[in-house]
């Protein structure tokens, strides 16, 4: 009968404990490659570092004597994601009841971006032309469907904006932005939709070459604007009940987008005036328009 070594038993042990040393390495260089091979999400701006650069664009635009232009950030996901950089502002100048006036190199709609360093310079755009050449040359190498998902996402939270008269709500139709092979490289869809002021659309396709960089944004939009207010409050005590109805009806449509219209037409009405715009503004809160 054979006979075991006395020492078979401490080879035997010490082969494990070298197995389960290089399991746990193994393990653990696992664990560090996705680690290190996961994005870093990047951080929202803080609400002081937004009224900072906000600053910016106002101080800019009073230089412009633009001050009448409405200035809103634009802190969605996706532009924040794929521009971690910059903060982006609409700037829009509304056209209703009556035109303000737009002073050069602005328009109606404008995007600004800022850096988020401080120390850059102030872009401005007024048209999707500019706009791809600033995506074209600030975007990194886009390797994967999901952060060109993110580019088109993020173009069409800006792009809009150039097409905004102050009244438009554009929402993104998420399930429209898709992604299509082709060789080389790869090409994204997305769209958005007039859900207020207006109806109609914003189609998008952004190509990447093989490298994945962006090499052309092609956009169509197809826009019907809705009622904009013009005379519509001098309307609601007419004499004829059919233009009051009317008048009415155009106001209610707008909702909350004509609170501006209705405040200053309110703060110079009769009394009598003045009660007919607060019953229209209440059916339009409980309207939740």
């Amino acid at each position: 009968m054979h006979r075991a070594h006395k020492g078979e038993p401490l080879r035997l042990w010490a082969r494990l404990i070298t197995a389960l040393a290089l399991s746990i390495l193994w393990f653990g260089s696992c664990v560090g490659l996705r680690a290190a091979s996961a994005e870093p999400k990047v951080a929202q701006p803080s609400a002081e570092e937004i009224t900072q650069a906000q600053k910016q664009v106002e101080d800019e635009l009073a230089r412009l004597q633009g001050a009448a232009g409405r200035v809103q950030p634009i802190t969605e996901e996706p532009v924040v994601t794929t521009f971690p950089t910059y903060l982006f502002f609409s700037v829009v100048f509304p056209q209703f009841p009556s035109a303000r006036l737009i002073p050069g190199p602005l328009r109606s709609g404008n995007v600004y971006a800022v850096p988020r360093d401080r120390d850059g310079q102030l872009h401005l755009f007024t048209d999707t032309q500019g706009l791809e050449a600033f995506f074209r040359s600030t975007l990194g190498r886009i390797q994967d469907d999901n952060a060109a998902k993110d580019v088109a996402r993020a173009w069409l939270q800006l792009a809009p904006i150039f097409l905004q008269d102050g009244f438009y709500q554009f929402v993104l139709q998420d399930d429209s932005t898709k992604v299509i092979a082709e060789m080389p490289g790869r090409k994204v869809n997305g769209k958005v939709m007039a859900m207020a002021g207006g109806n109609g659309e914003i189609i998008v396709t952004l190509a990447f070459d093989a490298a994945g960089k962006l090499a052309h944004v092609s956009q169509t939009a197809s826009l019907k604007p809705g009622p904009r207010p013009i005379c519509q409050v001098t309307k609601l005590l007419d004499a004829d009940p059919i233009v009051r109805r009317m008048a009415e009806q155009d106001l209610r449509v707008l909702g909350r987008a004509a609170q501006e219209y209705l405040a200053a037409q309110r703060a110079k009405a009769s009394p009598e005036l003045q009660q007919a715009i607060d019953k229209l503004w209440q059916h339009i809160v409980d309207e939740e328009r």
